[in-house]
């Protein structure tokens, strides 16, 4: 059958490998409909992901439809369409002892650190499965993007009235801020790109909007939204280490901020501007099980529209000529949806 492997950083590979065999207990067989880019497929492509090794098919945001399940599965059944929950941790370490297997010390996230859905048909453990016959797979495969700034929302904890400033509206960015105007805190966006900051305004009526040109002059606007106190909340869901050391710079005296991006590069900062205001300091990794029927019900009942979101389609056979024109902002891409299958 059909895949299509990364095969080195910016060399994406059609290749042909073996159907799954059937599913074994607590398995279920899979045929993807619709694959998500994200911003860590972009980064496995330019080769700045730290969890990712070459060749691998990558294809972790996934709608996808049950085929056939193994012995004891009984959260889904063939015929199914499902989210896929991409994280396996292993159940018995510390951190899953602890119920948070989204950072099991042994975490094999579906194609990331293995083989993912980038493909017809594959083979993964049922219970990761989160079935909706009401929605579409494209809704089904941006979940699991929402299922991170649910994550990383939980973990900052706003309220309603507090200050919380996002910084990176790309589709992470904008999973946080799905989650963030649920709790009706006040909600400012920070991001280099103006059409980015017009969809903000557009899709979900947020005011409060910094273009960041890197002179400082976003310092003025900040303090004037927030009466000089700056932000309760920050949530830097760039990715860039210089964005990451800077957002401390927006942080109020005993405020949080909270990294849900990722790099490989270090961080670097002054430690009187964490000390002298008595920071919380937080990373915000993957998600939770919890967090997949949660979204799932959210876009159901219309509080959650992915539709403005997908501003592309890609065809299967595209994706290695096409690729390479999705991963920069100023080409108006929002979020990219791969048609895997029919």
């Amino acid at each position: 059958m059909k895949a299509i492997q990364l095969a080195a950083p910016k060399k994406f590979k059609r290749i042909e490998i073996n159907e799954p065999s059937s599913p074994g207990p607590g398995e279920a067989l899979i045929r993807t409909s619709r694959m998500g880019i994200c911003g860590t497929d972009v980064s496995c492509y330019l080769g700045k992901f730290p969890f990712f090794d070459y060749p691998r098919i990558p294809g972790h945001e996934l709608g996808v439809e049950v085929l056939a399940v193994g012995d004891g599965v009984e959260n889904v059944q063939p015929g199914d369409r499902c989210s896929v929950e991409p994280y396996l941790n292993c159940g018995q370490c510390y951190a899953c002892e602890k119920g948070q297997g989204n950072c099991c010390e042994n975490l094999k996230v579906f194609g990331v650190m293995m083989n993912g859905g980038l493909c017809e048909r594959s083979l993964i453990r049922a219970d990761k499965l989160h079935p909706s016959n009401k929605l579409g797979y494209e809704q089904l495969a941006l979940v699991e993007t929402l299922a991170i700034g649910c994550h990383a929302t939980d973990r900052a904890n706003p309220s309603e009235g507090q200050h919380v400033l996002l910084i990176g509206a790309g589709p992470i960015g904008l999973s946080v801020l799905e989650f963030t105007r649920l709790t009706g805190a006040t909600i400012t966006v920070m991001d280099m790109v103006e059409e980015r900051l017009e969809f903000c305004r557009s899709t979900y009526g947020i005011e409060n909007l910094v273009h960041f040109k890197g002179d400082g002059s976003e310092i003025a606007q900040l303090q004037a939204i927030t009466d000089s106190n700056m932000f309760e909340i920050v949530t830097d869901a760039t990715g860039s280490n210089h964005s990451m050391a800077g957002a401390m710079e927006y942080v109020a005296h005993t405020g949080t901020l909270v990294y849900v991006g990722i790099t490989t590069q270090k961080i670097s900062f002054a430690h009187p501007v964490l000390h002298r205001r008595e920071m919380n300091l937080l990373g915000a990794r993957n998600a939770l099980p919890r967090d997949f029927p949660r979204i799932i019900g959210l876009i159901e009942d219309g509080t959650i529209d992915t539709a403005p979101w997908i501003t592309h389609q890609v065809a299967f056979d595209d994706v290695p000529e096409r690729f390479e024109s999705l991963i920069h902002p100023e080409s108006g891409v929002l979020k990219a949806v791969i048609e895997v299958t029919d």
